[in-house]
Parts: C-alpha cells; structure tokens; sequence
C-alpha cells in the first residue's frame, strides 16, 4: 500500500512538471496561471500543494528537471563526445517541451524572482566531465583551463538558443549551434586534434562554416536602429 501511493504521489508531481512545462513552454512564467496548469494536469489545488508549495516552485521544478527526458549516447570520448551532446540538445531544443520550459525559465528566471543559477552549474559541470577526459587523451591545448571553458559552454549555448528562438523559433538552432562549435573548438584543441572530430557526421574540415545561421551577410548589415526604423515604415 506504501508503495501504491508513494508511485501515485511520484505520477501526481510528474503530471504538475508536464503540464507546468507544456504552459510555460506557451507563455512564460508570467503567461501562466495554477489553475490553468491545474486543469491541464486534472489535478485539485490540493494535490498540488502537496508537492509545490506556490507556482514559482513549481517553475524551480521544471528548471532543476529540464534534463530529465533527455538521453544522449556516450559512445564518443573527450571532444567528440562534446560535441555529440552540444548537437544533441540542439536537436532536443526543437522537440522536448520539458527541457525547452526548463531553458526558458532558467534564462527568464530574473524576470520571475526565481534566482536560481544552479542549473547552469549543473550543465557546466556536465560539459566539464567531457573536457577532462579531453585533457586526458591530449587533446586540449595547454592554456586551456576546462572549468572556465565549461561555462563558457553554457554561455554560448544559452545565448545561441536565446537568438535563435528570437529569430526562427529554434527551428535554425541545430545550424547555429555548429556554427557555434566552430568557433569554439579551435580554441580548445591544435589542428592536428581538429583534422580527427566531426560535425554533424562529417570531419570537421569538410564542414563548410555558416555565416547565415546567425543571421549574417557577406557585407555589413543594417544598424539596430536602421532595422527598427525599417519595421515602422
């Protein structure tokens, strides 16, 4: 009987999570109210406030639990495994609505008084793991401090997913994230370590970079103003 209703009260607060992450997923934090979570998860207030105490800890919830669906192989070493997990989540952004809620919350969380970085702790601690074993085989370059690298990681993750939901709802976010690593990796590694990894399936000299993933041209573009004074005409 114990065990019934502790996998009762384990599906009740998964069900709160999804349907918290579906919403806030849709309409920030500030877009969504409990009770239309509520009735998205056909759960009472009761059992809500039997798990989460208010809606901000809620939103703490599908923060610290946006990893949770995610399952990337571990079949790669040091920087190809790197690599591999940053193209994963990329992919991953598009489609897993947990871990999309989760990035969203945790970049507006400032807006929402959530106030809780240990998040990214969390994912630069996981791209660390990976630049160890880095050092390990000798591909890094000497210079390379791999706990600094690591939330350098997470920086420019987090900001190439925020410019791409900005610009094209992540759909780009793959290309981006490529573009990304391009310009990181040399950073990490000599070029004799760069001539073994691939991107995107193919060795990462063959990869022709892509400027217009982030939007660029081959001249100058318009300034910010000129763009939004192009918007209001």
């Amino acid at each position: 009987m114990a065990r019934q209703r502790q996998e009762r009260a384990e599906r009740t607060r998964a069900a709160l999570i999804t349907a918290a992450a579906e919403l806030f997923d849709q309409g920030g934090y500030h877009g969504v109210g409990l009770n239309a979570i509520l009735q998205r998860a056909g759960l009472t207030t009761g059992a809500m406030y039997f798990h989460f105490k208010s809606k901000e800890e809620l939103a703490r919830a599908v923060i610290v639990n946006q990893a949770d669906e995610l399952q990337w192989t571990r079949e790669k070493q040091g920087l190809q495994q790197l690599i591999d997990v940053c193209q994963y989540l990329a992919a991953q952004m598009r489609s897993d609505v947990l871990f999309r809620a989760g990035v969203r919350l945790a970049v507006e969380q400032n807006e929402a008084n959530l106030l809780d970085y240990s998040i990214y702790d969390w994912w630069a601690q996981q791209f660390h793991v990976h630049l160890v074993e880095a050092r390990e085989l000798g591909q890094l370059r000497p210079e390379v401090n791999e706990t600094a690298f690591a939330q350098v990681m997470v920086a420019s993750f987090t900001g190439t997913q925020i410019m791409s939901r900005l610009a094209d709802s992540w759909s780009g976010l793959p290309e981006r994230i490529e573009a990304m690593l391009r310009c990181l990796l040399p950073a990490l590694a000599p070029p004799g370590v760069l001539a073994t990894l691939e991107l995107s399936g193919k060795p990462l000299d063959e990869v022709a970079p892509r400027g217009d993933a982030a939007g660029e041209s081959a001249g100058a573009g318009p300034t910010p103003g000129e763009v939004a004074d192009g918007a209001g005409r």
